[in-house]
């Protein structure tokens, strides 16, 4: 059985080719209409990835992503959104989808988003820095397990987020253009680069005492981002 995949999207044409290319490419599909039998479906049996249309009757699914994201944070969401809409994009990217794919989309496109995130929820990314655990004062990540803490509570991150803190703190003090954070995190060659903006303004509200002021995760104006661990902080 392959990796359970669930379609949200009101509109059959589109629901029926994504189904067919999924089932082509070993997954399992399970379809449904609208928001609510979104929702319905993943309390029933939860799948290994949504795919989630932005505009649909009823509950859209900015508000879908929302409700994923309070009960299943590490739940991954593939947002299928209008061509030309960046504000939409924006908003779900905010709500928490991990990732999106623009209307009309290439179905095989859309297959290789899905292989992407799978693996990297799974957690079968090369680590070339051999780590097992990463540590930064109250901050600790485990890789193996795909658990992040702050003073010992664990942090609710997405697949995209979990992977960009990671990322950032296997290379502290090296600073990161959005466009090369898009490749290194995302496996993009070109993109949205509000994508990273927006994951890293969520990163920030989760790690950061002062998201306002962030003292691990910098701006680096010009370039990008640059994280910098708060244990090797001069002492005050």
């Amino acid at each position: 059985m392959g990796p359970r995949v669930l379609v949200v999207d009101d509109d059959p044409t589109v629901s029926d080719v994504v189904r067919r290319y999924l089932l082509q490419d070993g997954c399992d599909v399970e379809l449904a209409a609208d928001g609510a039998d979104g929702l319905a479906a993943i309390a029933t049996q939860r799948p290994d990835l949504v795919v989630l249309d932005l505009m649909m009757p009823g509950i859209d699914g900015l508000e879908v992503c929302r409700r994923i994201r309070r009960q299943l944070p590490d739940l991954p969401v593939i947002m299928l959104t209008a061509l030309g809409e960046e504000a939409d994009r924006v908003l779900g990217l905010e709500v928490g989808a991990d990732d999106y794919v623009t209307k009309p989309f290439s179905p095989r496109e859309l297959v290789l988003r899905i292989r992407s995130v799978l693996r990297r929820s799974a957690g079968n990314t090369p680590d070339p820095a051999g780590a097992v655990k990463l540590v930064d004062a109250e901050l600790a990540v485990d890789i193996a397990r795909r658990v992040a803490q702050l003073n010992g509570a664990p942090l609710a991150l997405t697949v995209r987020e979990f992977e960009l803190l990671v990322h950032l703190m296997r290379h502290p003090g090296r600073a990161w253009s959005r466009t090369e954070l898009l490749e290194k995190v995302w496996g993009w060659q070109f993109g949205d680069q509000s994508t990273v903006t927006v994951h890293v303004r969520r990163l920030r509200e989760k790690i950061e005492q002062n998201p306002a002021e962030p003292r691990r995760i910098r701006t680096i104006w010009g370039v990008g981002y640059r994280y910098d661990p708060l244990d090797e902080e001069a002492p005050r």
